[in-house]
């Protein structure tokens, strides 16, 4: 890891050291996106995120009754400013990217969900994530009622008896509502979310510097992550780091020795010991 990673990946162990109320989830995001994009000026973006609020603010004159609030919001940022969800190249991962989504409006429900929340957190609104299976959502928690808030559709509002419907959107109505799937997410737990995906993304293309940089990060918020810490054994094995490679999933195996992958993960081992590894070692993330 260059000297710049690794400067960024301190930067955000300290963010996510903090307490979850006091974390800054803008920043968080940030810097994930940071070791993407080396030069990234953090704070100027943060500065766009206060500059959104500060335009509702202005539109809002003396109105401060918080459905008004939300209300303005939602159309400053999918109306105005066209924020959207980018259906065309949903898995392209500049959609994950906060700088990117600023820049190009584009993202995915958990991106989008990240600029919402830290807009209406700057305007005093009672937000909070919520990681619906398959389609993070933002809720609206007022003293009389609670909404969840699709990011990806437009800001589209909904009360939370309606969200089977989105439900059934995403599984085609197999898949009952259960309490669970309505939990609010912890800022940390956002950023996991996040990073889980860029994973996701980089295993598909086979891109394992940035997989390995992604469960990394993974590991930061969950250490004792047992597929996680598997996953970190297997791609520093495709990238020739053997040595490393090999003390890693040692280590899973001390930790997880009934796992059901555990006898393709020794074979794995056995490769990585004799100097050779399969160009399929048959191990997934």
């Amino acid at each position: 890891m260059n000297a710049s990673a690794l400067s960024t990946r301190r930067l955000l162990a300290e963010e996510l050291a903090r307490p979850d109320s006091e974390m800054n989830l803008g920043r968080a995001a940030l810097l994930v996106a940071k070791e993407e994009y080396p030069p990234l000026p953090v704070d100027l973006y943060l500065a766009r995120l206060d500059q959104v609020a500060e335009e509702v603010k202005d539109r809002l004159a003396n109105e401060s009754a918080p459905l008004v609030v939300l209300n303005e919001l939602v159309d400053t940022l999918f109306l105005r400013r066209n924020l959207a969800g980018n259906r065309t190249a949903y898995y392209d991962p500049r959609n994950s990217f906060l700088n990117d989504v600023l820049d190009r409006g584009l993202g995915i429900p958990l991106s989008l969900g990240i600029v919402l929340l830290e807009t209406g957190w700057r305007l005093g609104l009672p937000l909070e994530g919520v990681n619906f299976p398959g389609h993070f959502l933002v809720r609206y928690r007022g003293e009389e009622v609670a909404l969840l808030i699709d990011p990806f559709d437009g800001g589209k509002v909904r009360f939370e008896d309606q969200a089977q419907e989105l439900l059934d959107q995403v599984y085609g109505g197999v898949v009952r509502l259960q309490d669970s799937f309505l939990r609010t997410a912890s800022r940390r737990g956002m950023i996991l979310r996040m990073l889980t995906n860029l994973k996701g993304l980089y295993s598909k293309t086979g891109d394992h510097a940035r997989g390995l940089a992604a469960v990394e990060r993974i590991l930061m918020i969950n250490p004792t992550a047992p597929f996680e810490s598997r996953a970190r054994g297997v791609l520093l094995a495709r990238l020739g780091r053997h040595e490393e490679a090999a003390a890693q999933l040692e280590a899973y195996l001390r930790v997880s020795p009934a796992a059901t992958d555990a006898p393709r993960v020794e074979v794995m081992l056995r490769e990585l010991r004799s100097g050779r590894l399969p160009a399929d070692d048959g191990v997934g993330l």
